[in-house]
């Protein structure tokens, strides 16, 4: 699905991605883990081109899109979801979903219903803006709005932070069931370990900009933990 080879970005002077590899395959579930400033959202943000590749490949499906425009990216497969959500909040509802349209291959004006079967909350709030929706609601909203595009490969970064445990568990029970009932590739990036163990079959530890240890979440051991996750 997607392959990443010896990638390299920086901040200035800061080397920020080190010869990081990965490979994720097509219907994994993996979860990029690592403490803060490990380089995980400095991944994420290159896989859809928001940021430069120094140097390196991002392989999509046997397409290089390493230096491609980041607007390619949607119209290839990839939804993203970005950390702190990023809707549009003098917007409604429904015009936040529609964004995503004009990405689609099919051209379909129309949002897809089962975004409102996975969020039946987004069908009833239609008309509000995305600004009055609470905090879960906007990661919904967040989410149906990648979703719009019916996307290979679902990226989440922190999808999770700063929502009430109830509407976690939600969230969490319906990127699993993207996975297993509608067969999307999902790389998501979590700090929290339980909500990682939960969501995902396969993991990817960073450090220092390095992936220093993949494999299947149940490799996932106290060793490992204690090593690269534990503050």
């Amino acid at each position: 699905m997607i392959e990443i080879k010896k990638l390299n970005q920086y901040y200035g002077q800061s080397h920020t991605l080190r010869d990081l590899s990965l490979i994720v395959l097509e219907g994994d579930c993996i979860a990029v883990m690592g403490r803060n400033g490990v380089g995980k959202t400095t991944l994420v943000e290159c896989m859809i081109g928001l940021l430069p590749v120094a140097s390196g490949s991002i392989n999509f499906q046997g397409v290089d899109i390493s230096h491609r425009p980041s607007e390619s990216r949607a119209p290839m497969g990839i939804g993203y979801v970005p950390q702190g959500r990023r809707i549009f909040p003098l917007l409604t509802v429904e015009e936040n979903l529609k964004i995503g349209l004009p990405a689609r291959n099919d051209k379909s004006n129309v949002i897809p219903e089962f975004i409102y079967e996975l969020f039946p909350v987004l069908k009833d709030m239609l008309e509000r803006r995305g600004g009055d929706l609470s905090g879960g609601q906007q990661q919904q909203l967040a989410i149906g709005r990648a979703l719009v595009i019916d996307p290979k490969l679902l990226i989440l970064d922190e999808p999770t932070e700063g929502i009430q445990p109830n509407v976690i568990i939600e969230i969490c029970d319906i990127i699993r069931k993207l996975n297993t009932e509608r067969g999307v590739t999902v790389i998501l990036v979590e700090q929290k370990l339980p909500i990682a163990r939960r969501v995902a079959d396969k993991f990817a530890i960073l450090d220092r900009g390095s992936n220093v240890y993949s494999g299947l979440m149940r490799e996932l051991d106290d060793k490992l933990i204690k090593q690269y996750l534990t503050v």
